[in-house]
């Protein structure tokens, strides 16, 4: 007897862990729903990005057997937030320059912030990149590109970010920004160098998320 009242308590326990565990699962499942149909409701838009100047102070090429491509560059990136309702936490922003896809300086990190609703962010990071191994065809590219009289680089930003929505915060997401930075020189001297290159004007960076 004493047995059947013993097999009877362990029931009642398990049906209750089971009810509970179901209770959170259900609550659970609600936060995760009413979460999902807010963010497709107001459906944050990309930051925009805008790449507002880059003045070149050094762009040595050291030719052998070895190129070693010396750089550094001052940019100055904004960023708006145009969602009325969404802000954005950019938790992580690691900037750089690239010239045809090649990296020619050490990322620059930015420091954390939050960007409320119709907010602008300006950073002016100086990018360098002392003796960075260089591919003997870009060497030859840059040649060219400096003799023509013109220089297009990219300034790319990765990094990660969260949305807020009231008091709501999303997980993290992937940023990557590319902004084309279109440098000319009156007069080409047939070699690389800072000295005459200008920027012309302000671009709109791609972003995607």
């Amino acid at each position: 007897m004493s047995k059947d009242c013993g097999n009877h308590g362990d029931d009642d326990l398990r049906r209750s862990c089971r009810r509970l565990l179901g209770l959170l699962l259900g609550l659970a499942l609600i936060v995760a729903i009413i979460a999902l149909i807010v963010y497709l409701v107001l459906r944050p838009t990309h930051p925009r990005f805008f790449l507002q100047d880059a003045s070149l102070r050094q762009l040595d090429l050291a030719n052998g057997s070895s190129n070693l491509l010396s750089t550094t560059l001052q940019v100055t990136v904004a960023s708006r937030n145009p969602n009325d309702r969404v802000g954005v936490y950019y938790d992580r922003l690691d900037v750089y320059a690239s010239y045809k896809y090649q990296q020619i300086t050490v990322a620059a990190s930015l420091p954390p912030v939050y960007q409320g609703h119709g907010d602008v962010d300006v950073w002016s990071p100086v990018l360098a990149g002392p003796n960075v191994p260089f591919a003997p065809y870009l060497a030859d590219a840059l040649q060219q590109d400096c003799q023509a009289g013109y220089l297009i680089l990219q300034v790319k930003i990765d990094g990660r970010v969260r949305w807020k929505v009231g008091s709501w915060i999303s997980g993290h997401y992937h940023l990557f920004v590319t902004c084309p930075a279109f440098l000319v020189t009156n007069g080409g001297n047939g070699a690389p160098g800072a000295s005459g290159f200008k920027f012309q004007t302000t671009t709109s960076c791609r972003v995607e998320v």
